[in-house]
């Protein structure tokens, strides 16, 4: 099995990769800008799986790095899943240094539930707390 490589310099991330893969295959950010993703990344601690020194995976975490985190866009592109890199890079996630201690750390899923709960993360506990704006078509409308 081949190991993956996992950073956290963002130099290294393909950000051509990142947001083709974003825009035009996931789920949950079709249509997202370049810019968007740009400014996300730059906001973000991300984290690029490598093969070489071709990326294949990549998550990214939204945090204040004390009481919070929300991780989001996780992928593995098509042609590298099923070999472990999904749960390769969520652990990374887990033990990065700057996320420990967290009160809460959050993330939305429509299908990868299973691999989430190896980890830990549950259905909210008191889900009549979580309130939400979401505009799950933002980019589709945007001019």
């Amino acid at each position: 099995m081949q190991t993956l490589r996992i950073s956290t310099d963002k130099a290294e991330l393909d950000v051509p990769l990142i947001h083709g893969f974003l825009a035009e295959q996931s789920t949950w950010a079709k249509g997202i800008p370049l810019a968007t993703v740009e400014r996300a990344i730059e906001h973000s601690l991300c984290f690029g799986g490598y093969l070489g020194s071709s990326q294949v995976a990549f998550a990214r975490v939204i945090s204040d790095y004390a009481t919070f985190g929300n991780l989001v866009d996780v992928f593995v592109l098509p042609a590298y899943r099923g070999k472990g890199f999904s749960k390769v890079i969520t652990q990374a996630v887990l033990d990065h240094p700057q996320l420990q201690g967290l009160r809460r750390f959050t993330l939305a899923t429509g299908d990868a539930h299973g691999l989430y709960a190896q980890f830990g993360f549950t259905p909210p506990l008191r889900p009549q707390s979580l309130m939400e704006r979401y505009f799950p078509n933002i980019y589709q409308s945007a001019p």
